[in-house]
């Protein structure tokens, strides 16, 4: 089986200590991670495993395979704090 990530651009997010009542950063959200043999399979899954998705207001969905299995083990990660 193949690793996916769902996301939607639809929602809005928040820097951290932010003092606006508007949204101030432009983002993706994850939806979730699951895993299937194509697309199709992998989108049943994740409807399944978290049947409150269909209570929301999102309604567009991205979906993208996930070439390594190891994704949190293999992702490299930046501090933005270091460059300030």
């Amino acid at each position: 089986m193949k690793n996916y990530i769902f996301i939607t651009e639809e929602g809005v997010t928040y820097q951290p200590n932010s003092t606006s009542p508007e949204p101030d950063i432009e983002n993706c959200q994850v939806i979730g991670f699951v895993k299937g043999n194509n697309e199709d399979e992998a989108f049943k899954n994740l409807k399944k495993e978290n049947e409150y998705l269909l209570d929301t207001n999102f309604n567009e969905i991205i979906c993208m395979e996930l070439k390594n299995e190891d994704y949190y083990k293999k992702a490299k990660y930046f501090y933005l704090g270091e460059y300030k």
